[in-house]
């Protein structure tokens, strides 16, 4: 099983992302954009696992405790930089909460021998990325200037700053991610609660 944990996104917000893809995703139609329905914070990414972990997972996880805490979704950017970019970004604010949730949730998946990231987190919410194009937001050798997302480079500019708003994250998912012909569809397998709480919450939801 492909797994990672991440926070769903209000429907509010999402569907302030979902008008702006309708109007910008025609300014680099060589990209790859993200469905609406596929959008989210990911806070730990787990690969191919056993399907033996999830109980352990959902037992490890169920202990994590934090507050309830605000992420605003504003600005944008491209890595691993302008000239040469795999990805388009929309920039994430959070409170301190957040940091702590995505240090407690590594700190605890590492006790299942899941190595702990190397990289300070940094949340970011993925629109586009170039056609074969993804991975870390560190140049790789690979990288190279294109000018896929040059004219939404240049509209971007002339618009300033998107703000899509804030929304208050009480809950995160442990989530399955299988390829289909449409891309890859990601499955809730369980809701954490900020407060602790945990449940099944199935259901697939399509990119």
């Amino acid at each position: 099983m492909r797994l990672f944990i991440a926070l769903d996104i209000d429907d509010e917000i999402r569907g302030r992302f979902g008008r702006f893809l309708d109007g910008v995703s025609g300014f680099a139609p060589d990209a790859r954009w993200a469905r609406l329905e596929s959008l989210h914070i990911t806070l730990k990414f787990i690969g191919e696992r056993p399907e033996e972990m999830v109980s352990s997972l959902e037992e490890a996880l169920s202990d994590v405790r934090e507050p309830p805490f605000a992420v605003t979704f504003s600005g944008f950017g491209f890595f691993p930089t302008a000239k040469s970019p795999r990805v388009f970004w929309i920039g994430i604010q959070a409170d301190p909460g957040l940091q702590r949730l995505a240090a407690a949730i590594d700190e605890k998946t590492a006790a299942l021998g899941i190595p702990k990231e190397e990289r300070a987190f940094s949340p970011h919410l993925t629109l586009a990325r170039k056609s074969g194009g993804s991975g870390p937001p560190r140049r790789q050798d690979s990288d190279r200037p294109n000018k896929v997302f040059q004219r939404l480079q240049e509209k971007l500019s002339a618009l300033g700053k998107p703000e899509f708003g804030t929304m208050t994250a009480r809950e995160f998912f442990l989530y399955q991610s299988q390829l289909s012909r449409n891309g890859s569809c990601y499955t809730k397998l369980h809701r954490f609660s900020l407060s602790g709480d945990v449940a099944v919450a199935g259901g697939p939801q399509n990119p």
